[in-house]
């Protein structure tokens, strides 16, 4: 789960204009939200592993948590090397990752398998994500040299975000109109991986790979410019966000399926559909907005969608869960994409890479940590109790960034 990064390097080595890059990007967004749409498949499905192997809802987020762990490992190790070997030699080898994660799926359907897939998935989608989203801005630069980002901002937060919500609605659907729900999902997005493979070997590489290669170095971290308040208030806004994300697709789907009494797979796909496309909608709506407008139209959509969220937990309401999740969804996806902005408008050119590097590093301990505490909290509390505490909590770092920010 992240958001679009600015590339470090835009060097192309192949003419621009040429319609070859034209359809590239649009193969390689595809190639992008189909990645980012494997990497939910197992969502809608814990409650069916549950069942199967009987474990609780604190080893769905030890499953969560592993996932991210890759994710985070591949970001600091690999996420920076395509800038000087080349998108296409990248993007394969990830492709290739999270094929192995579909095999492991497949034939390991054990707790174990589960685990060992999950943190497969994770290298995967951390090697993509940086070089999608990089592959995407170079080949939009390449075909049209003289237009602006607007269409590369709309395309990669759809693949982005949208992918990921894309992934839980088709597993949901698959697991409920199938007979083999644990199997026929990653039967298809095999294939359709295999098919971006092909995809991305027939795209132009936009990256001239020098004779002389820098010595390999994992990803420093890096804080971008000298405001370190705004630094950090970009930063609890990155975590804020990625802790609705984490919510809903660790916890939500076991939630809905139990304390709301709606077992329906397809509903659990939907549930967090509606959150990742309302983030990627009012990503791709908000381009017209300054940028302190829409890092605080962010914290009060979070903050207002967590409360209806709240209410839809305690009468329980169905109806009122999913516009909650909509409306923190969407001030989730417009938080992180200004603190994208703001680092990467801080940041010097040469240390940009690193600088968000360290945004995506704390982002990501918004997925982990958050997840991680409602499930312990689950093994003590009743499960709308822990889901009322995790608001509360949310609700209170947001506050505390909305006062950081003022202060910036």
């Amino acid at each position: 789960m992240t958001v679009t990064a600015v590339p470090v390097s835009t060097r192309t080595a192949e003419p621009r204009g040429s319609a070859r890059h034209g359809v590239s990007f649009w193969l390689i967004g595809a190639v992008f939200a189909i990645s980012m749409a494997f990497s939910t498949v197992p969502t809608p499905l814990y409650p069916l592993y549950q069942a199967q192997d009987g474990f609780t809802s604190f080893t769905v987020t030890i499953v969560f948590a592993v996932y991210a762990l890759g994710v985070v490992t591949s970001l600091l190790l690999a996420g920076h090397i395509s800038d000087w070997t080349g998108r296409r030699r990248i993007l394969l080898p990830a492709l290739g990752l999270e094929a192995l994660a579909a095999v492991l799926f497949l034939g390991w359907p054990a707790l174990p398998g589960l685990i060992v897939a999950r943190f497969v998935t994770g290298l995967g989608v951390g090697m993509i994500t940086a070089t999608a989203t990089a592959y995407l801005l170079e080949l939009h630069a390449a075909h049209r040299p003289d237009a602006g980002r607007g269409r590369f901002e709309l395309v990669s937060a759809a693949a982005n975000l949208g992918g990921l919500g894309a992934g839980t609605l088709a597993a949901g659907a698959l697991a409920q109109f199938v007979t083999a729900p644990l199997r026929t999902p990653y039967v298809v997005f095999l294939v359709l991986l295999a098919l971006s493979a092909l995809a991305v070997a027939a795209a132009p590489e936009t990256v001239a790979a020098s004779a002389a290669r820098p010595r390999y170095r994992p990803q420093r971290i890096r804080v971008a410019g000298t405001d370190r308040l705004a630094y950090v208030t970009a930063a609890l806004g990155a975590f804020a966000a990625f802790a609705v994300f984490g919510l809903f697709t660790s916890l939500a789907p076991t939630f809905v399926a139990g304390a709301l009494h709606h077992p329906g797979r397809l509903l659990t796909g939907v549930v967090v559909f509606v959150v990742f496309g309302a983030a990627a909608g009012s990503q791709a709506a908000s381009g017209a907005l300054p940028a302190g407008r829409r890092f605080t139209a962010g914290l009060t959509a979070e903050a207002a969608g967590l409360v209806v969220l709240a209410a839809g937990m305690e009468l329980p309401s169905l109806p009122l869960f999913l516009a909650g999740g909509a409306i923190a969804g969407a001030g989730a996806g417009l938080l992180f994409k200004s603190a994208i902005g703001s680092v990467a408008a801080a940041a010097a050119p040469h240390a940009r890479g690193e600088a968000l590097a360290g945004l995506f590093l704390i982002a990501y301990l918004g997925l982990i940590g958050p997840a991680l505490g409602l499930g312990i909290a689950t093994r003590y509390l009743p499960a709308t109790t822990a889901m009322l505490w995790f608001t509360g909590l949310l609700l209170a770092l947001l506050g505390v960034t909305a006062a950081a920010r003022s202060r910036a």
